[in-house]
């Protein structure tokens, strides 16, 4: 029976497009319309009218290239590069010390730390707008030039929550001297060393998180022993308390205010 459906469901679906098909012919013929066709797209390399042998189009599609190269790694530059990481991670970490499950939801996570990234990266950005992007607008700068002067900013803030042991260990493996000045360090072993070096930064400050928090499953998780209730999960009494704490002592306030505070 199911395969009688299927094929009935099928012959529907064709016949339905047919009588479409048909009715459109219809339809084109009686009002003198021109046939239905797809637009054709070119792309035409090297056919530019700079004068200089035709290099005006090769040199747009390269540096569209490139542009769409740059805008498929954006993600990539916000996450690793700015202090997404170590935002995300500790809100992350609150989430589960709380127990709430998916409370605040992972939407409402990300966007606060995406503005928190905003707000603390701020002056780096009016940094690399001010030195890069707006001399390369202007035409003072070249790409590679603009790229450089842009580049130095957010070496400089990584540079400055990056652990000296680190970025050492990603220089030995690689087998690079240690540069004599900070604008000299490559970004190569700059990033992953900044990466880890957050990722402990925010292991340590969820680990201050989940003390309390552990404490209070500690102290339910006994009283409930005590009184014999072995069938009631403490974390279901505990949870309550731990929203009562978190809100008495204004947490958002304080793990916000210490996030942001620990980038300056």
């Amino acid at each position: 029976m199911k395969t009688m459906d299927e094929k009935n469901r099928w012959r529907f679906i064709a016949a339905t497009a047919a009588c479409s098909l048909l009715l459109l012919s219809v339809t084109a013929g009686v009002a003198g319309a021109e046939p239905l066709s797809l637009p054709s797209i070119e792309v035409n390399i090297g056919d530019g009218d700079s004068g200089t042998g035709g290099t005006g189009g090769t040199s747009t599609l390269l540096q569209l290239l490139m542009l769409f190269t740059v805008l498929s790694l954006a993600p990539a530059i916000l996450i690793m590069l700015t202090s997404f990481t170590r935002i995300v991670v500790v809100l992350s970490l609150l989430r589960h010390a709380l127990g709430t499950q998916q409370i605040p939801a992972n939407q409402i996570v990300i966007g606060l730390s995406l503005f928190l990234t905003f707000f603390i990266m701020a002056p780096v950005w009016n940094d690399v707008n001010s030195g890069a992007i707006q001399p390369f607008v202007d035409e003072e700068l070249t790409a590679e030039e603009a790229l450089e002067a842009a580049a130095d900013p957010v070496r400089e803030f990584m540079l400055k929550h990056t652990r000296d042991k680190d970025l050492a260990l990603f220089m030995k493996i690689s087998g690079t001297t240690q540069p004599g000045t900070p604008a000299e360090t490559g970004l190569t072993e700059l990033i992953p060393a900044f990466v880890i070096s957050e990722l402990k930064t925010a292991f340590q400050i969820g680990f201050m998180i989940y003390v309390p928090f552990l404490i209070l499953d500690m102290v339910v998780a006994s009283v409930l022993l005590s009184m014999g209730m072995l069938m009631l999960p403490p974390i279901m009494v505990s949870l309550p308390f731990k929203l009562m704490l978190f809100v008495l002592v204004d947490g958002w306030y304080l793990i916000v205010g210490s996030l942001v505070e620990s980038f300056h």
